[in-house]
């Protein structure tokens, strides 16, 4: 091994001083954010086979360095274009990100300040800033005033991080009864819940008891009663998604929630797509029963025009998440001594980047009515491309989209077909649209996020399916 400060003229300090070298390199990352940012016609883009990409790019860590330039070039000329433009308006599959241009460039800000967004010590204007978004929505959701959590890395970490609260809950209940643990703990969910429920109960090694949905894809109360009564205390939460991945699904969350009358249950709402359309004044009342949620989430990165990666997590009672997730060691000890809030007390993550601070800068400089009406777009957009769908004959709507995710099938295609048709879409950069799928049967879908996103865009892609 090199010995740095062997080396001839070696600078231990050279990548993290004020330099002619460094002050071109911020210059050059600069210009090139500032370019990509305000570039009205960045292709969509789409992958790189590993082959050439090895070609292209292999070497580029070596032990002199590239120097900045040739390393930007190589990102913005090899690496980047061999990536999808996640905010293109014609990226529909899975569920985009259209983050404000004010909010991408806000990023830049978070990275450059330095800020850690652990604890009010070492961040406390970050951790207000993030507050104040986090009681905004908490506000709209109709959760007690009282209600707080802290802004994760995105909708899998949330989930896992609630239902880890429910479960320190339930155990703890428990015990003040002085009744034992279960063999098993349970979390009941839909058939239609996110995977990332699946992947959270592996984590933990808890049980999922799956629940049947109703003909429109809805989780209803009726449905869990029978779970709660079979599974009784080893229950540790039920979760109602409000805005499925695949159809844009919102479970009937007020039934579910009134079963709380009859049992003490835990309500966990994974609204991580769709929650944002509760902004959304005709969209309100489809998630009526929320503010009786114990926890929820809802991913800015999705609906609420934020770069990767940021997940929302609420509780209605932060005291119970605190109890939960703080952790102990001696060096914590003058953190966890104060009454002040640490958001790392409240999900599984301890250090934290603050990934809220984006959103708030967006927020405070645009308001929320600004947010509300790009919400509603999007809304309207999809009850629109339905309705051309409706009309063409060869296109069969799957079913009505309560929010802006669109399913429909291509008559007479099959799997191979969807696939040949998606590619060549991608190939001519006029879109990303995956072929999807439901009941067995192979279908495509509409993901419909920014506000840049057009029905003549949408139509378009429709006349390549005659």
């Amino acid at each position: 091994m090199t010995d740095a400060l062997s080396r001839p003229n070696a600078d231990p300090t050279r990548m993290h001083s004020v330099t002619p070298e460094t002050t071109a390199i911020i210059d050059m990352v600069l210009d090139y954010a500032r370019r990509r940012l305000l570039d009205t016609a960045t292709p969509l883009d789409k992958p790189m086979p590993p082959a050439e990409l090895r070609r292209l790019a292999s070497g580029s860590i070596s032990e002199d360095g590239l120097g900045g330039r040739r390393a930007l070039a190589l990102f913005e000329n090899v690496l980047a274009p061999a990536c999808l433009t996640i905010d293109h308006p014609g990226y529909l599959s899975f569920i985009p990100s259209a983050p404000t241009k004010a909010a991408s460039a806000f990023d830049l800000i978070v990275s450059a300040t330095a800020v850690y967004g652990g604890s009010w010590m070492e961040g406390s204007g970050a951790v207000f800033a993030e507050n104040e978004v986090l009681a905004f929505l908490a506000r709209e959701f109709g959760l007690p005033e009282s209600a707080g959590g802290v802004v994760v890395q995105g909708g899998t970490i949330g989930n896992l991080s609630a239902l880890v609260a429910a479960r320190d809950h339930a155990a703890r209940r428990l015990a003040d009864r002085g009744a034992a643990r279960p063999d098993r703990w349970v979390v009941i969910a839909s058939r239609e819940a996110h995977s990332s429920i699946a992947s959270a109960a592996r984590v933990m090694d808890v049980d999922v008891v799956t629940v049947a949905v109703d003909e429109t894809g809805a989780l209803h109360g009726d449905q869990v009663r029978p779970a709660l009564e079979q599974y009784g205390d080893a229950v540790i939460a039920v979760v109602a998604t409000g805005g499925s991945t695949n159809f844009g699904i919102v479970d009937d969350i007020a039934s579910i929630t009134a079963l709380n009358d009859e049992f003490d249950v835990w309500l966990h709402v994974d609204g991580a797509y769709g929650l944002a359309a509760a902004l959304a004044p005709s969209a309100r009342h489809r998630f009526a029963g929320i503010d009786r949620a114990d926890s929820l989430i809802v991913d800015p990165h999705k609906w609420l025009f934020t770069p990767f990666d940021a997940c929302v997590l609420l509780y209605r009672d932060p005291a119970i998440a605190r109890a939960a997730h703080t952790q102990h060691a001696e060096y914590l000890d003058t953190l966890n001594d104060r009454a002040e809030w640490n958001p790392s007390d409240y999900s599984i993550q301890l250090t934290r980047r603050p990934r809220g601070l984006p959103l708030w800068f967006s927020l405070a400089a645009f308001g929320a009515a600004a947010y509300r009406d790009a919400i509603e777009d999007s809304l309207s957009l999809a009850q629109r491309i339905a309705d051309e769908i409706r009309r063409r004959p060869e296109l069969r709507l799957v079913r009505d989209p309560q929010l802006s995710v669109v399913v429909f099938e291509r008559e007479g295609w099959d799997v191979s077909d969807y696939a040949a048709w998606s590619d060549r879409l991608l190939d001519e950069q006029r879109a990303f649209v995956v072929p999807s799928s439901h009941a067995g049967r192979p279908n495509t879908r509409f993901a419909i996020v920014s506000p840049r996103t057009s029905f003549e865009l949408l139509v378009g892609i429709l006349d390549t399916m005659r």
